[in-house]
């Protein structure tokens, strides 16, 4: 073999190794999406695939449009105040939730399931045929306030927490401290509505991925509660009831 072959030969063999690198590392991300193989997240007798009408794809349908409403919140607020606080508050809020976003349609997308289930309402996944699930569960997470609830949307108020487009229509046109407060308000009843959400996943998902995400999702806003809490008392106003 010439000098030359040889070299084409190592770099033959170089080549194949990055992309067969690639190749694995790419059923790796998929599997994870998927729920496959090992891990304490994974549930002995989860299908490959969620169906439609499963906890898996009613929470990335569900909490996809949640979190829309709060990046839209938290961009209209931007154009209100000149407060620094809560201008910084809005942009982690808009850029963390468009990415979480982008992930749950990402994955009906792996599933190949649609970001809209005709004949299915909101929450349908959290209510009827779930509900033998415990308030407690090993996780140590609360129990689902919103699970069953019977919540009726209305005025543009999909799911619990989300503002209404009377309260969208205030927040536009508010301005500095009273629209630092309304937005305080809305994204502190919007948080809480989406902790709910993300604890009935946490519980009755079945992708690993899907459910870590959720768990996160709960410690995330629920440290950003807190911080609101006390902005709003810096601001002489409290959550609402």
């Amino acid at each position: 073999m010439t000098a030359v072959r040889r070299v084409r030969r190592v770099e033959w063999v170089a080549g194949s190794a990055v992309v067969l690198a690639l190749l694995f590392a790419g059923v790796a991300t998929v599997a994870s999406a998927r729920g496959d193989g090992d891990g304490e997240d994974r549930v002995a007798a989860a299908p490959r695939t969620p169906s439609v009408d499963s906890a898996d794809a009613g929470f990335a349908r569900d909490m996809a449009v949640h979190h829309q409403q709060a990046v839209e919140m938290s961009f209209i607020v931007r154009d209100r105040t000149k407060d620094e606080e809560v201008r910084r508050l809005a942009y982690d809020i808009a850029n963390t939730q468009a990415n979480q976003r982008g992930m749950l349609l990402g994955w009906l997308d792996l599933w190949e399931l649609p970001k809209a289930a005709s004949g299915q309402e909101p929450m349908d996944w959290m209510a009827a045929g779930h509900a033998g699930h415990s308030t407690q569960g090993t996780d140590g997470m609360d129990g689902m306030e919103g699970m069953g609830s019977g919540y009726r949307p209305h005025d543009g108020s999909l799911m619990p927490g989300m503002a209404t487009r009377t309260e969208l229509d205030r927040l536009r046109t508010a301005n500095g401290r009273a629209a630092e407060v309304l937005y305080l308000q809305l994204m502190t009843d919007h948080h809480k509505g989406g902790i709910d959400m993300a604890r009935g996943c946490a519980r009755l998902c079945t992708v690993g991925a899907e459910r870590r995400l959720a768990r996160g999702m709960v410690e995330a806003q629920q440290s950003e509660l807190d911080a609101m809490a006390h902005m709003l008392a810096a601001r002489g106003a409290a959550p609402r009831s």
